[in-house]
């Protein structure tokens, strides 16, 4: 859309916050006659209004459900959910719904740099940030963006021109992205997640595979994961667009994969069937657990399909650092190792986890939002040397581990205050031996106990540090 179409467009931007006040300020930039509505009402509400009012924007508080009249457009933040009142209004009346990637999408001007894509339940963030590290090893001008906290907005209307993005994007805003089309994409992994959300499996697993649509060069997939491959198979892609998978195994052709340590390529190479191409050793991986191999692949998938040479994967995996809490190692201590990834906050992320370290003393619990957790402990009973339990939903936890490992010691902390953490440490202290891992995988969100699952982290470090001298 070229600046004049947006000239007295009536553009209704739905919730505050992180996308939506940069939303609201690019549209009233464009000409558009912008209204913000918000369900809340507090302090910080009543700030950000303020500032959005100040500049000519109107906003309207604690009404997140009424329809302004004359609405031409919706753009919405990704945590408004698709039965939200506002919403069927807007179906009702025939009003467009986008959110902040479809509106970046629509922004992009006739020279924008290409978007490699990348999406997944589980290693969304570190994937696309290895991503931008090997397209930065290869010299490409390009950045991290998306769901990852930078504004695809301010990458595609900020002054610094790109060769190519590593895009983050969540199902969230895969669902309000109709017209994106990715130059590559990967969906790397489906588990149940967000469902309160999005209404059932069914419909998550379609608002991913959206990803897909329009892809021109490659549609990378886990092999591991069939559910990522059927959603290739159904995926309305350009002629000549590729399905490359990734495997931990042997690759076959069109894949990617590991062979004696080695990080191989049989997809982009000259003969596929009888070539394959060394890119990095997995020791290049950090760290080389697993599941963070599997994203070394899909993001060296990425970037082979954009061109990059086999050197550069190398260079950029040797020059990746995870982000905090993500496998993270905090501490030695008396021949135990101690790792946080409270980033797994789901079921599916935890087994990854789970599945890198034996024996474990695993701490666990939070806000369950609605998962089960059977199969994550008959999966990874025979690992464990022990579990602690913290946060809200911890019985759910226990009652599985009940059924399906009744040999396990469990302690079961009864309590939320801001001491409980340096508790569970202290526990899961008492029950490793020399040689184990005491490893934060929570399975659980971290809002019952924690700001966010950062915080959670935090304090399992700070927990690990005090540990008594003797123990270090």
């Amino acid at each position: 859309m070229s600046a004049q179409d947006w000239q007295g467009k009536r553009v209704t931007v739905a919730g505050l916050g992180v996308s939506g006040i940069p939303a609201a300020r690019v549209l009233h930039g464009l000409g558009a006659v912008v209204t913000v509505v918000n369900d809340g009402d507090d302090e910080r509400s009543r700030a950000q209004a303020a500032e959005l009012e100040a500049e000519g924007i109107t906003v309207r508080l604690g009404d997140g459900a009424t329809l302004p009249e004359g609405t031409e457009l919706i753009v919405t933040t990704p945590g408004w959910k698709p039965d939200k009142p506002l919403f069927l209004a807007a179906a009702g009346a025939g009003v467009p719904i986008w959110g902040d990637v479809e509106l970046a999408w629509r922004l992009r001007g006739p020279d924008a740099a290409p978007w490699l894509a990348v999406t997944g339940t589980n290693g969304k963030t570190t994937t696309v940030r290895m991503l931008a590290s090997i397209l930065e090893a290869a010299g490409l001008r390009t950045a991290a963006v998306g769901n990852i906290g930078v504004s695809l907005l301010d990458a595609v209307l900020g002054d610094t021109t790109y060769d190519v993005l590593a895009v983050e994007l969540s199902s969230y805003q895969l669902h309000w992205a109709p017209s994106l089309r990715a130059h590559s994409a990967v969906v790397l992994n489906l588990a149940p997640d967000h469902l309160d959300w999005h209404g059932s499996m069914e419909a998550y697993t379609a608002d991913k595979g959206r990803i897909y649509e329009g892809n021109k060069v490659a549609c990378v997939y886990n092999a591991a994961d069939k559910a990522t491959e059927d959603l290739v198979r159904e995926a309305d892609v350009e002629e000549g667009c590729r399905a490359i998978g990734f495997t931990l195994g042997t690759p076959g052709p069109s894949q990617l994969g590991v062979v004696d340590g080695i990080l191989v390529d049989r997809a982009f190479v000259d003969n596929r069937h009888k070539q394959a191409q060394e890119l990095a050793e997995v020791g290049d991986v950090s760290p080389p657990a697993p599941h963070n191999i599997a994203n070394a692949l899909a993001a060296a998938a990425l970037a082979r399909a954009y061109g990059v040479a086999p050197a550069a994967v190398r260079d950029g995996l040797r020059g990746f650092r995870p982000d905090p809490h993500r496998i993270e190692k905090v501490a030695d201590v008396a021949g135990v190792a101690y790792i946080d990834d409270s980033k797994a906050t789901n079921t599916h992320a935890a087994e990854a986890s789970l599945a890198a370290y034996d024996p474990i003393v695993w701490i666990a619990g939070g806000l369950a939002k609605g998962a089960t957790f059977d199969e994550l402990v008959s999966k990874s009973v025979q690992r464990l040397r022990g579990v602690v339990l913290i946060g809200a939903d911890r019985a759910l936890i226990r009652e599985a581990l009940a059924r399906h490992a009744p040999e396990v010691p469990v302690v079961d902390l009864d309590r939320t205050d801001t001491g409980a953490m340096s508790a569970a440490v202290r526990e899961a202290a008492r029950l490793a031996r020399p040689g184990d891992t005491v490893l934060l995988a929570p399975a659980c969100a971290s809002m019952d106990m924690f700001a966010n699952y950062n915080k959670r982290g935090e304090a399992f470090a700070d927990a690990v540090r005090e540990l008594p001298a003797e123990r270090a």
